[in-house]
This record gives structure tokens, C-alpha cells and sequence, in this order.
């Protein structure tokens, strides 16, 4: 399979979307008998992609996970909230071990609801007991930020670990200098 066969399957299935239903709960079934009623040509690539998504991912942001494990030694609560299919989660951690040092992550895909709908986020505020105006919510997403911020939370919009650092020592957080 070459990149213009993954172009077309992208383009076809409208993989924005297609992806942000996977997030929302939708089974890979579920999503492969679509893909064969709707675009019949498009059900191999579907298939090599779901057996190689662990491929497909481009792994952790680099220092992200001395900034999570330094934290988390300061006794830093530590809760994630993902937008993901819930089928292809166990496929996280190896990916990004930070996932692996949170108390508990909320994943969309379990729950039915994605980032920046406001109800996924009151869901993470009744799971992990939090305070919003107590909690800093991180993401790469502005839309996203955005919704937190909507709800009274603390925001940062994430571009590298230095930054995260630095915003984290603005709100007196023992984090070490980038």
C-alpha cells in the first residue's frame, strides 16, 4: 500500500470525522461495516491501518514524561482525559509512557463523549473529585483549552515540555527549570 492509497482512504472516509466518531465510542465493527457498505474499495486499508495502529502513532512528546514522573514525586494529582477509541486505548501507554504514571485517565471512547463537548469534562470533575479552579488542564488543542477555561479551569495550551514547565513554576509548582 502506498501514501496515495492512504490519501484516498483519508479522503473518502473523511478521516477527521471518521476519527472523531471512533473517539466517541464507535466500534472498529462498527466502523468496517460502514467502510464496506459506503466505500468497498477502502475496506483493506481500513484493515492494515487497525493492525498497525500501535505504527501510526508518533509517540511522546519529547521531556513529557520527566515533567508527568517529576510530578507525580511532588505528589501531584495526576489525571488524564483522552480523546480515544476505547478498542485501540491499551495502545497508550506504550506509546506515550506518561499515560502510565496518572492516577486514572478518562477515556472518550469509554464514556461516549469528546473533548471539547463541556460534558465530558463535568465527567472528569465528578470521577477525579476536582476543583476546577484548583486543577490545571493541559492540552494541544484550543478548542479544547477553550472549553476547560469555559468551565473555570486553569489552562494550558501545550507546545513543549519547557513551556508546560515554566507555566507550572507560575503557579508555584516545584518543577525544575527547563
Amino acid at each position: 500500500m502506498d501514501r496515495t492509497d492512504v490519501e484516498a482512504f483519508f479522503e473518502a472516509v473523511d478521516f477527521p470525522t471518521f476519527n472523531a466518531r471512533q473517539d466517541a465510542g464507535r466500534s472498529w465493527a462498527d466502523a468496517r461495516r460502514e467502510v464496506a457498505e459506503h466505500h468497498p474499495e477502502h475496506v483493506s486499508t481500513l484493515d492494515v491501518y487497525t493492525e498497525n495502529f500501535a505504527a501510526s502513532l508518533v509517540g511522546p512528546v519529547p521531556g513529557t514524561e520527566e515533567v508527568v514522573r517529576e510530578l507525580r514525586d511532588l505528589g501531584v494529582r495526576l489525571y488524564g482525559l483522552t480523546n480515544w477509541s476505547a478498542e485501540m486505548f491499551h495502545e497508550a501507554e506504550p506509546a506515550a509512557p506518561a499515560v502510565g504514571l496518572m492516577e486514572d485517565v478518562l477515556v472518550s471512547g469509554r464514556v461516549g463523549l469528546v473533548k471539547p463537548d463541556p460534558r465530558i469534562f463535568e465527567v472528569a470533575t465528578g470521577r477525579f473529585d476536582l476543583d476546577p479552579a484548583r486543577t490545571l488542564f493541559v492540552d494541544d488543542s484550543v478548542a479544547n483549552v477553550t472549553a476547560a477555561q469555559a468551565l473555570g479551569f486553569r489552562t494550558l495550551r501545550f507546545e513543549d515540555a519547557a513551556g508546560l514547565r515554566a507555566r507550572l513554576r507560575e503557579l508555584g509548582v516545584g518543577v525544575r527549570e527547563a
